[in-house]
């Protein structure tokens, strides 16, 4: 007669090792996953197989080569569709003469109504300027801040002035003025906590092309649209900070993707 104890033995037996074969399956398939993850993780962030929004990036770039030709240091920001508010930020180093994504994407708002085509940004029309800009001047609530840029400590005198009609438009003063309009650099909030300057009509200043033209930190835990300002978060915005010099001329590049992939055109 078949000894029931002894097959019970055998079926439970065999039971623990169906169990165990099928736990150390799920647990190679998930390491396994792990790995490529991280694998694709790595290799996007390195520019070696970009993901849709880092080969536009290098597209930009190499369609507008000429133009960067001095810059090492480049941040691409650019939309999808000329109205939208929200666009992509992709940071990108030049070594020995090749861009590499530093980053992966970010998101980032711009201008309420998008960005304005070239050469047609106007003072208050809710819209981001198209172009090459260096990245200037850095305002910040803060003493210390982790960056190498050239850093102002922001005090409630500190002025940006976009009245079209002040002989200070679209320049930074510290006290009083005689303008009757400014932003101030100081706020109650911190949208302003780091504060860059995109260097648009600067070079030199034209009257009413537009003004205070920054990137700064967003109202909330996500990018929101501006004014024209580009707007990332906090932790976004130290991660550039970080990895900013100012010796490497860093730069934006900005507009619609469709605007940059054409190539913009070289200032006379």
């Amino acid at each position: 007669m078949l000894d029931l104890d002894l097959l019970n033995l055998y079926l439970t037996g065999l039971g623990v090792i169906i169990l165990t074969k099928n736990i150390m399956r799920f647990i190679y398939f998930m390491l396994l996953f792990q790995f490529f993850s991280v694998f694709i993780d790595h290799e996007s962030a390195n520019g070696k197989e970009p993901g849709n929004q880092t080969k536009k990036a290098l597209r930009i770039a190499k369609k507008n080569a000429v133009l960067l030709d001095s810059i090492n240091q480049l941040l691409v920001v650019f939309n999808e569709t000329v109205e939208s508010n929200l666009a992509k930020l992709v940071a990108m180093e030049k070594k020995d003469k090749e861009w590499h994504i530093v980053y992966k994407p970010i998101s980032a708002g711009i201008g309420r109504k998008g960005f304005a085509a070239p050469g047609a940004k106007r003072e208050g029309d809710q819209m981001s300027p198209t172009g090459l800009f260096p990245l200037g001047q850095l305002f910040c609530y803060e003493k210390v801040v982790n960056t190498k840029m050239p850093v102002v400590v922001t005090s409630p005198e500190d002025k940006w002035i976009d009245d079209p009609n002040s002989p200070d438009y679209n320049r930074h003063i510290r006290g009083a003025t005689q303008a009757s309009s400014y932003e101030n650099l100081k706020i109650n909030s911190d949208e302003y906590k780091y504060c860059m300057v995109i260097e648009y009509n600067m070079h030199p200043v034209v009257k009413g092309l537009g003004s205070a033209i920054f990137l700064h930190l967003s109202a909330g835990e996500l990018p929101n649209p501006s004014s024209g300002c580009v707007v990332v978060t906090q932790q976004d915005m130290e991660m550039l900070l970080k990895w900013m010099n100012p010796e490497l001329k860093p730069s934006i590049i900005m507009g619609n993707e469709k605007v940059l992939l054409d190539g913009l055109r070289k200032k006379k």
